[in-house]
């Protein structure tokens, strides 16, 4: 087992990689109660175009398969596994993003107990033609209520716009016509591919020691046989890397009370290696925050001209293989606000000169902001960046985040913002 102290947290962080390839890592935080564990698959929406386990000729599965076989993982043939974790205190849940399924609990008591509940439902698939047709009706409902946000039209709009022919602008849980096409055939294929060990890893934050978690995870692993390790081949090239494919405008009528507009940022290029793209992402937060934090002088400006209001957000997405910004907001000024968002971008030089005495003050801010999450086992444990950061934890981007500097700013700002990655979608309210 690797052991790394990070002496100025005065915090242990111990790693282990188990014969079948199940990446471990373990945070014991002294003094909590509570113990807080993650187990991911390096597997998304996204990656609905791959070679199954064992095959050489590649398929395309209906999207919103990845969501959908997170759903049908808690149900066994006599039990269901939330019903396991509340027998045992525990608190549990499950989400998918673009490139990576979760699964996880959070328990006070009764720790070795959940572990294994964790462990056996995840690695022990159950699908039935019932289940699944069980299983579509209630996800279509989900498809519909969320056809009815306008939050989440207006995201999926401007990614429409970024990505318009990659999966990124499919919602992740696909459509009520892709999830009719899913079969136990394809769930089974699909979890053999992406389900193994080797392309999973765990993580375990709060009350808990290290030999212990390891002997439970290897005790639980030793009960069952798992194929042998390959590496998933998935089919996935942007359509455009270059970004020419941008839509730049586009609009939708709704049932709103005010009109909605957001303005999205494509990234082109990203960098190779792990801790180089953590850095650039921290660099990105920190040039965004410069830009439209709430202190800066562009915000106060809009606000006191009532060009955004308190709704406005802003937030930086890098997963794997892309990475977008985007800057939404409620406001009867849409044109005026997609104007001054992208004029802020597309001057960002001058933004930053301006900006120079606050920088610090955002960046300390900022490390602070990050300091604190090391109180949540949550947030630790969810921190964690796989192999997309070069296995970075919390505690591994308030150091790189220390390193910043102005000049990276610059940097960034160059290698991001690209005129022809930016893209406006507006959702304007029926009766105007």
């Amino acid at each position: 087992m690797n052991k790394e102290v990070y002496d100025e947290f005065n915090q242990p962080v111990y790693r282990q990689q188990l014969p079948t390839g199940l990446s471990l890592q373990m945070i014991p935080m002294s003094g909590y109660h509570k113990t807080y564990a993650i187990f991911t698959t390096d597997f998304g929406s996204i990656d609905n175009h791959f070679v199954p386990y064992g095959k050489k000729d590649a398929i395309q599965v209906p999207d919103g398969i990845a969501h959908f076989l997170e759903h049908k993982m808690f149900e066994k043939a006599d039990h269901d596994a939330f019903d396991l974790f509340g027998k045992l205190g525990a608190d549990s849940n499950a989400f998918t993003s673009f490139t990576q399924t979760s699964y996880l609990f959070s328990t006070t008591d009764h720790v070795r107990e959940s572990l294994n509940v964790l462990l056996d439902f995840v690695q022990e698939p159950y699908f039935t033609e019932q289940t699944v047709k069980k299983e579509q009706g209630i996800i279509g409902q989900e498809i519909k209520m969320y056809e009815d946000d306008a939050a989440w039209r207006l995201y999926l709009g401007i990614l429409g716009n970024l990505y318009p022919n990659d999966p990124m602008h499919i919602d992740i849980a696909g459509t009520v016509d892709s999830i009719s096409k899913i079969t136990p055939e394809y769930l089974m294929e699909t979890y053999r591919t992406f389900y193994q060990p080797s392309n999973m890893n765990l993580v375990l934050a709060g009350k808990l020691d290290p030999d212990e978690v390891v002997e439970w995870v290897t005790n639980n692993q030793s009960r069952r046989q798992f194929l042998p390790a390959i590496t998933p081949e998935r089919i996935f090239n942007l359509h455009d890397p270059a970004a020419h494919d941008v839509i730049p405008f586009r609009s939708l009528t709704m049932d709103v009370a005010r009109p909605k507009v957001i303005v999205g940022l494509r990234g082109i290029e990203l960098p190779d290696s792990g801790r180089e793209r953590l850095h650039y992402k921290l660099a990105i937060d920190l040039l965004l925050d410069v830009l439209f934090d709430d202190t800066s002088d562009n915000y106060l400006r809009l606000y006191n001209n009532e060009v955004l209001d308190d709704s406005f957000a802003y937030n930086l997405e890098m997963q794997r293989d892309f990475y977008f910004a985007y800057f939404s907001s409620d406001t009867d000024q849409m044109e005026r606000f997609a104007d001054e968002v992208i004029a802020i971008l597309e001057s960002a030089d001058q933004q930053i000169d301006a900006a120079r005495t606050r920088f610090n003050e955002i960046k300390n801010a900022e490390i602070g902001r990050l300091t604190g999450l090391l109180d949540s086992p949550e947030a630790v444990a969810n921190h964690y960046g796989g192999s997309f950061f070069d296995g970075a934890n919390l505690m591994d981007e308030i150091r790189e985040l220390r390193s910043i500097n102005l000049n990276d700013l610059y940097d960034v700002a160059k290698r991001f913002i690209v005129s022809r990655g930016i893209s406006v979608f507006q959702i304007i309210p029926q009766h105007r």
